[in-house]
Protein backbone atom coordinates (compact mmCIF):
# COMPACT_ATOMS: atom_id res chain seq x y z
CA UNK A 1 0.00 0.00 0.00
CA UNK A 2 1.45 3.30 -0.74
CA UNK A 3 1.83 5.76 1.66
CA UNK A 4 -0.38 8.58 1.65
CA UNK A 5 1.99 11.52 2.65
CA UNK A 6 3.82 10.55 -0.61
CA UNK A 7 1.14 9.46 -3.22
CA UNK A 8 0.77 11.29 -6.18
CA UNK A 9 -2.55 13.49 -5.68
CA UNK A 10 -5.14 13.08 -7.56
CA UNK A 11 -5.27 15.32 -11.14
CA UNK A 12 -2.20 16.71 -10.16
CA UNK A 13 -3.47 18.62 -7.40
CA UNK A 14 -1.20 19.59 -4.50
CA UNK A 15 -1.99 17.80 -1.50
CA UNK A 16 -3.69 19.68 1.30
CA UNK A 17 -2.22 17.30 3.87
CA UNK A 18 1.14 15.57 4.68
CA UNK A 19 3.47 14.79 7.46
CA UNK A 20 6.13 17.37 7.28
CA UNK A 21 4.05 20.31 6.11
CA UNK A 22 1.40 20.07 9.28
CA UNK A 23 5.03 19.90 11.59
CA UNK A 24 6.12 23.37 9.59
CA UNK A 25 2.28 24.66 9.63
CA UNK A 26 2.28 23.68 13.38
CA UNK A 27 5.87 25.49 14.31
CA UNK A 28 4.80 28.32 11.92
CA UNK A 29 1.62 28.82 14.40
CA UNK A 30 3.48 28.14 17.60
CA UNK A 31 5.73 31.01 16.44
CA UNK A 32 2.65 33.47 15.57
CA UNK A 33 0.62 32.26 19.07
CA UNK A 34 2.69 30.74 21.11
CA UNK A 35 2.07 27.02 22.99
CA UNK A 36 -0.94 27.58 24.61
CA UNK A 37 -2.98 28.55 21.64
CA UNK A 38 -1.72 25.87 19.41
CA UNK A 39 -4.67 23.55 19.21
CA UNK A 40 -5.27 20.65 16.87
CA UNK A 41 -8.55 22.25 15.47
CA UNK A 42 -6.45 25.54 14.86
CA UNK A 43 -3.60 23.17 13.15
CA UNK A 44 -6.43 21.82 10.42
CA UNK A 45 -7.83 25.10 9.84
CA UNK A 46 -4.86 26.57 9.00
CA UNK A 47 -3.88 23.07 6.92
CA UNK A 48 -7.47 23.41 5.24
CA UNK A 49 -8.52 19.84 6.48
CA UNK A 50 -10.82 18.43 9.02
CA UNK A 51 -9.60 17.83 12.51
CA UNK A 52 -10.18 14.27 12.37
CA UNK A 53 -7.50 14.33 9.58
CA UNK A 54 -4.43 15.34 11.58
CA UNK A 55 -5.07 11.64 13.62
CA UNK A 56 -3.52 10.13 10.53
CA UNK A 57 -0.51 11.32 11.34
CA UNK A 58 -0.70 12.38 15.08
CA UNK A 59 -3.04 10.39 17.56
CA UNK A 60 -2.21 13.04 20.38
CA UNK A 61 -1.11 16.29 20.50
CA UNK A 62 1.74 14.89 22.46
CA UNK A 63 3.12 13.10 18.92
CA UNK A 64 2.49 16.68 17.29
CA UNK A 65 4.82 18.18 19.85
CA UNK A 66 7.31 15.04 19.86
CA UNK A 67 7.66 16.07 15.96
CA UNK A 68 8.26 19.62 16.38
CA UNK A 69 10.70 18.73 18.71
CA UNK A 70 12.46 16.62 16.48
CA UNK A 71 12.32 18.96 13.74
CA UNK A 72 13.82 21.61 15.91
CA UNK A 73 16.92 19.40 16.60
CA UNK A 74 17.43 18.94 12.75
CA UNK A 75 21.08 19.62 11.73
CA UNK A 76 22.13 20.22 15.29
CA UNK A 77 25.82 18.29 15.36
CA UNK A 78 29.28 18.42 17.26
CA UNK A 79 31.58 21.02 16.34
CA UNK A 80 34.17 20.42 14.26
CA UNK A 81 36.72 17.83 15.53
CA UNK A 82 39.96 18.75 16.99
CA UNK A 83 38.89 20.97 20.26
CA UNK A 84 38.68 20.48 22.93
CA UNK A 85 35.91 18.24 24.56
CA UNK A 86 34.90 20.57 26.99
CA UNK A 87 34.71 23.23 24.09
CA UNK A 88 33.21 20.67 21.75
CA UNK A 89 30.42 19.98 25.00
CA UNK A 90 29.79 23.67 25.25
CA UNK A 91 29.28 24.54 21.36
CA UNK A 92 26.37 21.51 21.61
CA UNK A 93 24.72 23.06 24.06
CA UNK A 94 24.57 26.79 22.71
CA UNK A 95 23.51 24.80 19.26
CA UNK A 96 20.26 23.07 21.28
CA UNK A 97 20.01 26.31 23.20
CA UNK A 98 19.83 28.81 19.85
CA UNK A 99 17.73 25.69 18.52
CA UNK A 100 15.26 26.40 21.32
CA UNK A 101 15.33 30.17 20.90
CA UNK A 102 14.52 30.15 17.37
CA UNK A 103 10.82 29.16 18.05
CA UNK A 104 8.34 30.55 20.51
CA UNK A 105 8.17 28.52 23.81
CA UNK A 106 10.34 26.09 21.85
CA UNK A 107 11.87 24.75 25.50
CA UNK A 108 7.92 24.23 26.67
CA UNK A 109 7.88 22.25 23.71
CA UNK A 110 10.80 19.98 23.57
CA UNK A 111 10.66 19.42 27.19
CA UNK A 112 9.01 15.95 27.83
CA UNK A 113 8.89 14.69 25.19
CA UNK A 114 11.24 11.33 23.91
CA UNK A 115 11.73 11.40 20.03
CA UNK A 116 13.53 8.86 18.73
CA UNK A 117 14.46 10.44 15.40
CA UNK A 118 17.57 11.52 13.56
CA UNK A 119 17.76 14.94 14.72
CA UNK A 120 17.12 13.80 18.60
CA UNK A 121 19.56 10.80 18.35
CA UNK A 122 22.14 12.51 16.57
CA UNK A 123 23.02 15.28 19.00
CA UNK A 124 22.35 12.63 21.78
CA UNK A 125 24.94 10.12 20.16
CA UNK A 126 27.17 13.51 19.16
CA UNK A 127 26.76 14.89 23.25
CA UNK A 128 27.29 10.80 24.82
CA UNK A 129 30.44 10.48 21.73
CA UNK A 130 32.71 13.89 22.81
CA UNK A 131 32.54 12.49 26.56
CA UNK A 132 33.49 8.98 25.95
CA UNK A 133 35.85 9.79 23.65
CA UNK A 134 37.30 12.53 26.15
CA UNK A 135 37.58 9.54 28.79
CA UNK A 136 34.43 9.36 30.81
CA UNK A 137 32.50 5.83 31.57
CA UNK A 138 29.68 4.97 29.26
CA UNK A 139 27.60 5.69 32.56
CA UNK A 140 29.26 8.99 33.56
CA UNK A 141 28.80 9.97 29.66
CA UNK A 142 25.18 8.98 29.27
CA UNK A 143 24.55 11.02 32.73
CA UNK A 144 26.60 14.02 31.90
CA UNK A 145 24.87 14.00 28.48
CA UNK A 146 21.21 14.50 30.15
CA UNK A 147 22.82 16.81 32.55
CA UNK A 148 23.63 19.28 29.66
CA UNK A 149 20.37 18.84 27.70
CA UNK A 150 18.39 19.36 31.04
CA UNK A 151 20.92 22.46 31.91
CA UNK A 152 19.77 23.60 28.56
CA UNK A 153 16.34 22.99 28.53
CA UNK A 154 15.86 24.73 32.38
CA UNK A 155 17.67 27.47 31.53
CA UNK A 156 15.91 28.11 27.81
CA UNK A 157 12.49 27.46 29.63
CA UNK A 158 13.32 30.31 32.33
CA UNK A 159 14.85 32.42 29.58
CA UNK A 160 11.61 32.47 27.13
CA UNK A 161 9.20 32.59 30.11
CA UNK A 162 10.94 35.21 31.17
CA UNK A 163 10.09 37.42 27.81
CA UNK A 164 6.63 37.88 27.90
CA UNK A 165 4.27 38.26 30.82
CA UNK A 166 0.94 36.73 30.86
CA UNK A 167 -0.89 39.27 28.98
CA UNK A 168 1.69 39.57 26.06
CA UNK A 169 3.90 42.78 27.34
CA UNK A 170 7.42 42.32 27.55
CA UNK A 171 8.40 41.27 31.11
CA UNK A 172 9.21 44.42 33.11
CA UNK A 173 12.22 44.40 35.43
CA UNK A 174 11.06 47.16 37.11
CA UNK A 175 8.70 44.79 38.90
CA UNK A 176 11.79 43.01 40.47
CA UNK A 177 13.75 46.59 41.13
CA UNK A 178 10.89 47.88 43.04
CA UNK A 179 10.09 45.06 44.99
CA UNK A 180 13.84 44.42 46.35
CA UNK A 181 14.00 48.09 47.12
CA UNK A 182 11.15 48.59 49.22
CA UNK A 183 13.83 47.15 51.88
CA UNK A 184 15.52 43.98 53.89
CA UNK A 185 16.90 42.68 50.95
CA UNK A 186 20.80 43.93 50.64
CA UNK A 187 22.37 41.06 49.06
CA UNK A 188 19.38 41.42 46.61
CA UNK A 189 20.19 44.72 46.31
CA UNK A 190 23.80 44.64 45.32
CA UNK A 191 23.17 41.59 42.65
CA UNK A 192 19.93 43.51 40.89
CA UNK A 193 22.29 44.69 37.93
CA UNK A 194 22.88 40.80 37.60
CA UNK A 195 19.46 39.34 38.26
CA UNK A 196 17.38 42.43 35.43
CA UNK A 197 20.02 42.55 32.45
CA UNK A 198 18.50 41.60 29.82
CA UNK A 199 20.85 39.57 28.37
CA UNK A 200 20.23 35.93 29.52
CA UNK A 201 23.18 34.45 27.64
CA UNK A 202 25.92 35.12 30.18
CA UNK A 203 23.80 33.42 32.94
CA UNK A 204 23.74 30.88 30.17
CA UNK A 205 27.44 30.59 30.06
CA UNK A 206 28.11 30.91 33.86
CA UNK A 207 25.81 27.67 34.18
CA UNK A 208 27.37 25.75 31.72
CA UNK A 209 30.63 26.75 32.65
CA UNK A 210 29.91 25.65 36.22
CA UNK A 211 29.11 22.38 34.99
CA UNK A 212 32.07 21.21 32.56
CA UNK A 213 34.45 22.31 35.38
CA UNK A 214 32.60 19.55 37.59
CA UNK A 215 32.88 16.98 35.18
CA UNK A 216 36.67 17.48 34.57
CA UNK A 217 36.55 16.25 38.00
CA UNK A 218 35.05 12.88 36.86
CA UNK A 219 37.13 12.61 33.82
CA UNK A 220 39.77 9.96 33.00
CA UNK A 221 41.51 10.65 30.26
CA UNK A 222 42.92 7.94 27.95
CA UNK A 223 46.11 6.83 27.90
Amino acid sequence: MSDPSTSRPARGRPPRLDQARTVETALDLLNGSGLDALTMRRLADAMGVQAGALYRYFRTKEDLLTAMAERMMAGIRAPAGGADWSDRLSGLARALRQALLAHRDGARVFAGTHSTGPGTLGFAESCTGVLREAGFSDADAARAALAVVRLTIGHTLEEQAALRTEDGSPADPEVLRAAVSSGGYPHLTAALPTLTEADQAPHFEFGLALLVAGLETLRQPRR
